[in-house]
């Protein structure tokens, strides 16, 4: 069996960010239509170094250093003024999850011992896009418009699966939703609208909702899949009170931009 396509994560960055190539950028037109920005906006005069420097934050994003990243590399180069972007749900655990992932992830690392376990956890609404700092704020209100409606969910997360992202470059061991898919279905359209708005890529057709428990640099899917898949989904479904345990409620989609987090509530 082949490992799926990974649902969002970038090979550099933050775990929050998601995976994809995205090349240009664009912003709302006339009347609401999306336009690609005007080739006019090349033609303009550079501003000079000494005049940024007084500004620094302002419009640059965070810059990256794969050093910092356990050697991750980007995806695509960093510019002046663009901003990777990424919408999600935060996976708002129970207290006893972390003593799950205490038994896990060693029988994973038995199998690849590079396995990281991840700092945060959450399940992508989109891919990773990239934002002009001018379109952010635009961006987020159109997101919170459309988000408004939305009620709160409960999901379970139980079915242990690996995946890597679309280059290979990473592999990550993830837990698979199982129930609730019709209501993350129901938040990556509206999230696909706005997308569509702004002329950016949309999510992945039939997605596979999860979140990611570890990850490593490099393609390990071969050690990972067959025996030690098994044997994970094992010691999740032995574990005591995992039905209860991954059950969980959605309580807010995020949007992180850059360095930059905005939080909408769902009702």
């Amino acid at each position: 069996m082949s490992a799926a396509p990974l649902v969002g994560y970038s090979s550099s960055g933050s775990e929050d960010e998601a995976e994809a190539a995205v090349t240009g950028q664009a912003g709302p037109g006339p009347g609401g239509h999306c336009r690609v920005q005007s080739p006019l906006s090349n033609e303009r005069f550079p501003v000079p170094d000494s005049v940024l420097n007084m500004f620094p934050g302002t419009e640059d994003g965070p810059e990256d250093d794969s050093a910092k990243h356990g050697g991750r590399v980007r995806t695509f180069p960093h510019e002046r003024g663009n901003w990777v972007t990424h919408v999600y749900v935060p996976y708002e655990a129970r207290e006893e999850f972390p003593d799950l992932l205490d038994v896990l992830l060693p029988h994973a690392q038995a199998y690849v011992p590079r396995l990281v376990r991840m700092e945060a956890f959450h399940l992508s609404l989109s891919q990773s896009v990239v934002l002009r700092h001018h379109w952010i704020l635009p961006f987020v209100q159109a997101l919170k418009d459309r988000m408004a409606s939305f009620e709160r969910f409960l999901f379970t997360a139980n079915r242990v699966k690996i995946y890597t992202n679309q280059e290979k470059t990473r592999t990550f061991v993830g837990l698979e939703v199982t129930s609730g898919y019709a209501q993350f279905l129901d938040l990556v359209s509206e999230v696909d609208r706005v997308l569509e708005e702004f002329d950016l890529t949309t999510f992945y057709q039939d997605p596979s909702f999860h979140i990611s428990l570890a990850w490593c640099v490099g393609d390990a899917c071969l050690q990972l899949e067959g025996q030690c898949l098994q044997e994970l989904q094992e010691i999740v479904d032995e574990f005591e009170d995992s039905e209860m345990l991954l059950r969980v409620q959605a309580k807010q989609v995020r949007c992180k931009s850059g360095n930059k987090f905005f939080s909408m509530p769902l009702k």
